[in-house]
């Protein structure tokens, strides 16, 4: 941080903060409440929230920490930063797991309250050993140690008020989220607003909304006078594409993304699922959308799910059913049922790091194969994926399209790190977006063929059920071509199994091409949520006189027609992925190019400059 006197503001281009305590001092809610300040200065921005798997972990240990990060930039950005400018911790759990995320000089604000022997014990510190009194911890960072607690209590406290000291300790984080806002130069107007309307009006709890709008300015005028800081910073409106933004997450692109296409189908979205982290919200938030005819159920299990979902494609509606990696595992014999009875059905997979329950709050992307082959037989499936928060409402209708052309099921693959973070979201004029064609079979004075197959898509008429002249056999034993009954001959077979995968070949005619950007003999290819650490790789590098060319997947099977033509116009093909080099197996099987990998299995995504050293490493030859 620049050393300037503290009455001046020191102006930033980015700046990334993190907020980090105990899972009940929350840190998501105060991370949030910034996001929304920083949206409404113009900022671009990009969050991680981190959270743990416990409901709620033991208080103090460094197992329950949650944390939040955000950047922000009077540019564009594509990350939440690698190392951050500023952190507040409010426990020393929380400074114990986060202080390797803090930049050299850069600002440490501690709940002082809470650095006690007793928490010590609790985050495995050794007796005796304060790590606010540690000569090189304060050497590198600013240690600034603000009595937290006390403040907020001394602030909230009134003889006429029969306020808790438990509700008032609640607070606390709205103390530390005034003393952000002075620091970053944002104003708290809005975020005063939405508790009083939170509180006030939709809890009919107006104490608790003053209780925290008291915290809020009471940190706010503490950093303002107190004089701890170096200065006071403030970063410009970035200079975005012009249109009306909103805040979005991955979870609620998905939503919109759903609730779009079912209105430019013109059909009613069935959303069936069972509850797992980090795909829950998803249903929370199509329960909320009745008035655009979505119904949604949460199921007994993760089978019952998908099935309910197979049963609403068969009656001619939108089947949707959402889930993570284990999930998806269950779902696997019903989807393959959806492959051989080739209906629509959307498969939403929000993925975390496994196997089994693994790290349900941490992001990954190892669910690729199981998503290409996880089903007995040869039971291929569309697979989309999407590439950052606001990707994922695009993809979204874009599973929806994809699968009712083919009369198909699709995975589409979204990630934790995509589902949970937020990003400045351009919204669509709807009316722009083309409407999803949908014929139904007629009956006619033929005899009905329900797997008769139009010539252009490869995919059979979908028949409502209960229509006369349109009766038909459906289930999962092998069907025989045109008429649908049951057929155990081997050429049968073998002609249905081509079909099936020659529909979704034929989706290559109306995918775009895959598209480079930039110029140079190493093309980075990446997939999903890696496009924004890959981008700003690019970057670092082009800054370090290196110039490479970068490409992202957002179809996977097919893949874009163009992308043989693509990878073997450069002499260094290199692909970064969150798992052991999925995808890289599958395209140097398909294409034979000798593609190196970048793998990241820490349960988040990769830090940029880490990014660019390795790519620089393997320009030299260092790495394979």
């Amino acid at each position: 941080m620049p050393d300037t006197k503290s009455n001046q503001k020191t102006a930033l281009s980015n700046v990334s903060v993190r907020f980090c305590g105990d899972s009940g001092d929350g840190m998501q809610l105060t991370g949030s409440h910034f996001t929304d300040t920083v949206a409404l200065a113009g900022n671009d921005f990009a969050t991680a929230p981190d959270f743990p798997a416990e409901i709620r972990a033991p208080k103090g240990t460094t197992f329950g920490v949650s944390g939040y990060q955000i950047q922000f930039s009077s540019q564009e950005i594509h990350t939440p930063g690698d190392l951050v400018n500023a952190m507040v911790a409010m426990n020393p759990a929380g400074f114990k797991t986060n202080l390797e995320y803090v930049e050299t000089g850069g600002i440490v604000i501690v709940n002082d309250d809470e650095f006690n022997k007793s928490n010590f014990k609790k985050c495995g510190y050794e007796e005796g050993y304060n790590p606010l009194d540690d000569e090189v911890i304060n050497a590198k960072y600013k240690i600034c140690r603000v009595p937290m607690s006390r403040l907020t209590r001394e602030s909230l406290v009134s003889e006429d008020s029969d306020v808790s000291v438990k509700d008032i300790d609640r607070c606390r984080n709205m103390f530390a989220l005034g003393i952000i806002s002075w620091l970053y130069s944002r104003e708290i107007d809005s975020t005063i607003d939405k508790l009083q309307n939170y509180f006030g009006k939709l809890k009919n709890k107006p104490e608790i909304a003053e209780l925290n709008e008291k915290a809020i300015k009471a940190g706010y005028y503490f950093g303002e006078t107190a004089e701890f800081f170096p200065s006071q910073y403030e970063v410009s409106p970035a200079k975005l594409q012009a249109g009306e933004y909103r805040r979005i997450s991955g979870n609620e692109a998905i939503v919109l993304g759903l609730a779009t296409a079912a209105t430019k189908v013109a059909k009613p979205l069935v959303y069936a699922s069972y509850p797992i982290t980090p795909a829950s919200d998803v249903l929370h938030g199509l329960a909320r959308l009745k008035q655009f005819g979505i119904r949604t159920m949460q199921a007994e299990d993760e089978i019952a799910a998908v099935m309910v979902a197979i049963g609403a494609s068969f009656a001619g509606q939108i089947g949707v059913t959402g889930t993570s990696g284990p999930g998806l595992a269950l779902k696997s014999e019903a989807i393959g049922l959806a492959v051989m009875m080739e209906l629509p059905l959307i498969v939403v997979n929000v993925q975390r790091a496994g196997p089994a329950t693994g790290m349900p709050t941490k992001t990954e992307q190892s669910d690729l194969l199981q998503a290409m082959f996880g089903r007995p037989g040869e039971c291929p499936v569309i697979v989309v994926a999407a590439s950052s928060p606001g990707n994922c409402f695009h993809m979204a209708i874009e599973a929806a399209r994809l699968s009712l052309r083919a009369m198909c099921p699709v995975v589409f693959l979204s990630e934790g790190g995509l589902g949970n973070a937020a990003e400045p979201w351009l919204i669509p004029d709807i009316a722009t977006i083309p409407n999803i064609e949908v014929k139904h079979a007629e009956a006619t004075d033929e005899e009905f063929l329900p797997y008769k197959r139009d010539e252009e898509t490869g995919g059979r008429p979908w028949a409502i059920p209960g229509m006369p002249g349109l009766e038909h056999r459906v289930g999962g034993l092998e069907k025989q071509d045109g008429t649908g009954g049951v057929s155990y001959d081997h050429e049968n077979h073998a002609l249905m199994t081509k079909y099936r995968a020659e529909k979704i070949a034929k989706l290559q005619n109306v995918i775009p091409d895959l598209e480079v950007e930039g110029e140079g003999d190493t093309l980075i290819l990446g997939w999903g949520g890696t496009r924004g650490s890959i981008l700003a790789a690019a970057t670092l590098l082009h800054e370090r006189g290196i110039s490479v060319a970068t490409a992202h997947l957002h179809y996977i099977n097919p893949f874009p027609k163009n992308i043989g033509d693509v990878l073997s116009k450069y002499k260094k093909v290199i692909m970064p992925e969150m798992n052991s080099g999925q995808l890289r197996m599958l395209l140097r099987s398909q294409f034979l190019v000798d593609i190196e990998g970048i793998q990241n299995l820490c349960g988040r995504s990769f830090f940029v400059e880490e990014l660019a050293d390795q790519i620089q490493a393997m320009l030299k030859g260092g790495v394979k």
